[in-house]
């Protein structure tokens, strides 16, 4: 996602297959995807520590996430009509919306007292919806440098930055437990250089990322949550096959679902941006721009992609304090109604 820019916008997805009903390689099936796949649309936001308020100056990150307005926030996601919520608790910068102890060790200071992670969680669940976590290690390009020294990105010896990675993800989910069904990793080819996409920026000579175990740290505290690594826009490519669903970074509405699953046994699941195509809202003192698409194509996309049983995901944006886009909002209200067939 952090490199969006860089891919190429061409879709060239195909479908679609039913997953395998034998165990992968290594022994790992893959979890039930049901649920994901009983879903119609949801909202994804990259709420930062680089998100800036609609007006005046932005507020530091501990402040930010203290002052979030989780109430309005989810009276948003309600309205919408949303199934699910896709969030993001880590992108350019390692600062995550909630107290942490890895993070305090590895590097302190880029943790919160709130619990925003916790709130968000049972205030959607209390909803009937879902959460799912965006998280990205942060080791890209330089973007944040003191962390990439921290965590081990530029050790000589790889294995203590692995090691810090699983432990980081293993104790969200020890401590969130089933309130987080899914994962989504972004930028596993600052990782691994195998892929379609290469951004690493460290020396990885003699060393393999070791993706069945980070997998295995993603479903502590719970065995059913599903894991998907991003390989960028509209790729197929599997880090490893130790993974349940796909991550589907897409650029337009051009690629609906073709059927549920993709030709490599992943559940189809898409997302992309309904306005703002840098993600993150960053420039002080500018409103975020309007939808897109129209009605009508929002609309056709995801009564196709509902008719595979794969849910569309889009992508809004959000300032400093949690308000969601109106504009956008109230589109995704319109959509709900329309799927339900009133107007």
């Amino acid at each position: 996602m952090l490199a969006a820019t860089a891919l190429p916008v061409a879709n060239r997805v195909v479908g679609a297959r039913s997953p395998n009903t034998e165990p992968e390689a290594g022994g790992y099936v893959r979890a039930n995807t049901d649920w994901l796949a009983g879903c119609r649309f949801g909202i994804g936001v990259h709420w930062t520590a680089q998100t800036v308020p609609r007006t005046g100056p932005a507020k530091a990150f501990p402040q930010a996430v203290a002052d979030f307005d989780l109430k309005g926030f989810i009276a948003a996601i309600d309205r919408s009509g949303a199934d699910y919520v896709l969030f993001t608790i880590a992108h350019a910068l390692q600062r995550l919306p909630a107290p942490h102890p890895v993070l305090d060790r590895i590097l302190p200071g880029r943790t919160c007292e709130r619990d925003l992670i916790q709130e968000l969680a049972e205030g959607l669940a209390a909803k009937g919806k879902h959460l799912l976590l965006y998280y990205n290690h942060s080791c890209n390009s330089g973007q944040d440098a003191a962390w990439e020294q921290a965590v081990g990105y530029h050790a000589v010896k790889k294995d203590h930055l692995a090691e810090n990675l699983m432990e980081i993800v293993s104790w969200l989910g020890n401590r969130y437990r089933k309130l987080i069904k899914a994962w989504w990793f972004d930028s596993p080819y600052s990782l691994d250089p195998r892929g379609p996409h290469n951004s690493v920026t460290t020396d990885m000579s003699g060393f393999q990322f070791p993706w069945e175990r980070f997998t295995a740290a993603g479903k502590a505290g719970y065995p059913d949550r599903l894991v998907t690594y991003n390989p960028g826009v509209a790729e197929t490519y599997l880090y490893t096959t130790h993974q349940d669903y796909w991550a589907g970074e897409l650029v337009n509405l051009e690629s609906p679902a073709r059927g549920r699953y993709l030709d490599n046994g992943l559940q189809w699941f898409g997302w992309t941006c309904l306005e703002d195509r840098a993600w993150v809202h960053t420039q002080l003192d500018t409103p975020i721009p309007a939808p897109l698409y129209s009605d009508e194509a929002i609309l056709r996309n995801v009564q196709t992609c509902n008719q595979h049983q794969a849910p569309m995901t889009f992508n809004v944006g959000i300032y400093q304090d949690g308000t969601l886009a109106p504009g956008s909002v109230e589109q995704l209200s319109r959509l709900d109604r329309a799927l339900k067939g009133g107007r």
